[in-house]
C-alpha cells in the first residue's frame, strides 16, 4: 500500500508558484512571527512570497522545490539551491554543493516525521545532482530546528546575517558531508 504523503519536485508554472507563495508566506509566518516585530515579518514576507517571486524561483534552473502533499494539500516543502556559496571558501568553486534555503513543514504537521521525510529526499537530491556537500543557514535562535539539523549530521562552518525588513539577525551556516 502506498503512502498518502508524496513528495515531488515542483511543477515550473504561474500556478505552481502562487501556491508556493500562499504556502510558503503561511508557514514562515507561523514559525517566526512571533519572535519578529509585525513591521519586519510584513516587509520580508512581501520581499520573499509574492506570486512573481516564487515563479522566478521556480525557472531557475538551479533551484529546485520539493513540495509534500498529502492528497491535494501542500503540507510542506523545502527549497534548494544547487552550486551554493554559502559558507564556502572564497577561492574554491560551489559546482558540487547543494544548499537548502527553506525547509518548511506546516504546524499542525511539526513532529510527525516529514520534516525528516522532506530532509531525507533533499540529501538524495544532492546525490543525484552530484553535490559532495549539503549547507544551509538555521537562526541561532530556533533551537529546535538546529537539533534537528544535528540529527542529520549537519556541523557548524560559519555564520552569516539574515534581515527580517530592518532586522539583522544572525544566522549558524551548517554542513554535512555526503
Amino acid at each position: 500500500m502506498s503512502s498518502p504523503l508524496q513528495i515531488q519536485v515542483a511543477k515550473r508554472t504561474a500556478a505552481a508558484a502562487a501556491r508556493l507563495a500562499e504556502i510558503g508566506q503561511r508557514m514562515f509566518h507561523d514559525t517566526y512571527a512571533t519572535q519578529n516585530s509585525p513591521e519586519d515579518m510584513a516587509a520580508y514576507e512581501a520581499a520573499a512570497f509574492g506570486p512573481d517571486k516564487q515563479l522566478a524561483e521556480l525557472q531557475d534552473p538551479d533551484t529546485i522545490f520539493l513540495v509534500a502533499y498529502l492528497v491535494q494539500e501542500i503540507v510542506g516543502y523545502a527549497k534548494l539551491r544547487l552550486h551554493s556559496a554559502l559558507g564556502l571558501d572564497p577561492t574554491k568553486t560551489p559546482e558540487d554543493r547543494l544548499e537548502i534555503e527553506r525547509l518548511y513543514v506546516a504546524e499542525d504537521w511539526i513532529g510527525t516525521g516529514l520534516g525528516a521525510a522532506l530532509m531525507r529526499r533533499a540529501i538524495e537530491e544532492a546525490r543525484q545532482q552530484g553535490s559532495r556537500a549539503v549547507v544551509l543557514g538555521v537562526w541561532e535562535k530556533n533551537e529546535r530546528a538546529r537539533m534537528f539539523y544535528q540529527r542529520f549530521g549537519f556541523k557548524q562552518i560559519g555564520e552569516h546575517t539574515f534581515t527580517i525588513g530592518s532586522d539583522v539577525q544572525n544566522d549558524l551556516i551548517l554542513r554535512k558531508g555526503l
